[in-house]
């Protein structure tokens, strides 16, 4: 199974750097040209990495050990440091009074930084997680704070930054090449990829409270109010969308007198009416 993800990997990278390749071809071409069918097709490419990128990336959240076999296998350059004109705070997470293993007295002998770059409204920042090292007197173990907990594995990104980059995506349709081009002006290169990779790894990280809340929508609720829209799907190697459907399963008792608090869910299927109307459905209750 490892080794059948993992080759799927591969094969996901391989058709993205297929389309990087033509999307630099199309980017030359529109040099000095004035084409707007051309830069719908440079911004059609564009999408649709973003998008391939996107799902590989909430794949390999989901399977840490194939996430960690195609690292692995990746040749990648050095991490760089945060810059360094980026406001700083630090969290000092402070280490145990006394030796856990003997009781005895502890004498401070270093610390490690772990660097999250993070955001607030309208500026980024960055959080200095300090923690203190020190030495028992008596046995001369060692001890520390535990490593601070990021919202997604192998990244630096703070919550805050990753609920930015979410919502500017799905709310406010900003593409992750333009939100990337903004970020630049701050000072702070973040590359597509990088973006694409930290909304697929959110998209896993939130996959539990999702199914939570498609549970409780559809198996809980007496009376459903529904919809569906259409949407256009990108298909990649195809050149052209396709039609799909995203669904809204609204729960809302107020009006009857119901002390449940207002809840929706939303399905989306990239085939058509049948599938995630299917999924949605609930046997034996109302829908309207």
């Amino acid at each position: 199974m490892i080794v059948g993800m993992a080759r799927e990997a591969v094969h996901a990278n391989t058709l993205i750097e297929k389309l990087r390749g033509e999307l630099a071809r199309l980017k030359r071409a529109q040099f000095g040209v004035s084409s707007e069918k051309l830069k719908a097709r440079v911004e059609q490419l564009e999408l649709a990495i973003e998008a391939l990128e996107v799902d590989e990336a909430e794949r390999l959240a989901a399977a840490p050990v194939v996430a960690d076999a195609v690292e692995a296998a990746r040749t990648k350059a050095a991490r760089r440091t945060l810059p360094d004109h980026l406001p700083r705070e630090s969290v000092i997470h402070p280490g145990p009074c006394a030796c856990p293993s003997c009781g005895g007295s502890l004498r401070r002998i270093g610390e490690d930084v772990t660097e999250t770059l993070d955001y607030v409204p309208g500026r980024f920042k960055v959080v200095r997680h300090v923690r203190e090292a020190f030495a028992c007197r008596a046995c001369e173990g060692m001890v520390q704070a535990p490593a601070p907990h990021h919202a997604i594995a192998r990244g630096r990104a703070g919550a805050g930054l990753l609920a930015h980059i979410a919502v500017a995506k799905f709310d406010d349709h900003l593409l992750l090449y333009r939100q990337a081009e903004i970020y630049a002006r701050d000072g702070v290169d973040l590359a597509t990829s990088t973006l694409s990779g930290w909304v697929g790894a959110t998209a896993a990280a939130l996959s539990p409270l999702v199914d939570l809340l498609r549970q409780d929508v559809l198996t809980s609720s007496d009376v459903l109010y529904g919809d569906d829209t259409l949407i256009p799907v990108l298909a990649p190697g195809l050149g052209r969308t396709k039609t799909g459907r995203l669904w809204v399963y609204v729960r809302d008792e107020r009006p009857h007198g119901g002390v449940r608090s207002p809840a929706a869910v939303f399905l989306a299927s990239p085939e058509g009416r049948a599938a995630a109307g299917a999924s949605g459905r609930v046997p034996g209750r109302a829908a309207r």
